[in-house]
């Protein structure tokens, strides 16, 4: 399958797709990624692997619709099998999402449906919460609101803050985001009547447990 990356900045997690496709963990290959801010850091990460880059400044627009379009119209000569938000800070149209329903994909930095939106460790530092964690979801028109898929948990440790937390949910990142775009490479995963199926049956509201998987 083909894979088209969204990117706004470092692109760690484009870099475990690099991997995940190189090992052979991730049966796909990367035709494009695709950034709205020039110089993001993972355009490099891309172009030292010969993967094709594209950036289109949505700054250059009037409105969300008109970069969304524009957007659209550089991804339909790929033909992406599956669209995949790594670190994208842009929120998209609902006919953009139209476009690749069930082929968008999204990690959230929270245990979903906690927390969505900016600055999610912060808010459960503020709450007191002993865990944080990311989600894997499919993308639908509310804001980190489309079906959990795969979520991995993180404690946090006395003396933890934000910047802390942020770089152990990110290696946790690294693992479930490859995951989850296996199990739709391999033809396991779905979006039906807006809930998320593996293998064909419903999955938990909050998604699946890494831990649960790993034991």
């Amino acid at each position: 399958m083909k894979l088209a990356v969204l990117i706004s900045g470092s692109g760690s997690n484009l870099q475990a797709f690099i991997e995940a496709c190189a090992s052979g963990e991730l049966s796909a290959s990367i035709a494009l990624v695709l950034s709205n801010r020039p110089g993001a850091g993972g355009l490099a990460r891309a172009e030292a692997e010969g993967i094709a880059t594209l950036t289109i400044d949505h700054r250059d627009f009037a409105s969300r619709e008109a970069f969304d379009r524009a957007m659209l119209d550089a991804l339909e000569p790929v033909a992406p099998d599956l669209v995949i938000l790594a670190g994208f800070m842009r929120i998209l149209t609902p006919a953009f999402i139209a476009a690749f329903r069930g082929r968008l994909l999204n990690i959230h930095p929270s245990l979903l449906p906690k927390y969505p939106g900016l600055n999610t460790h912060q808010r459960a530092l503020d709450a007191g919460d002993s865990e944080v964690g990311a989600t894997v979801h499919f993308v639908t028109e509310e804001l980190d609101g489309g079906p959990p898929l795969l979520f991995a948990r993180v404690p946090v440790a006395a003396g933890d803050d934000a910047g802390a937390l942020a770089d152990k949910v990110q290696r946790r990142e690294h693992v479930i985001y490859p995951l989850a775009a296996r199990w739709f490479v391999e033809g396991r995963l779905a979006l039906r009547n807006n809930q998320a199926l593996l293998d064909g049956q419903v999955l938990p509201g909050n998604g699946i447990d890494l831990d649960a998987i790993r034991d």
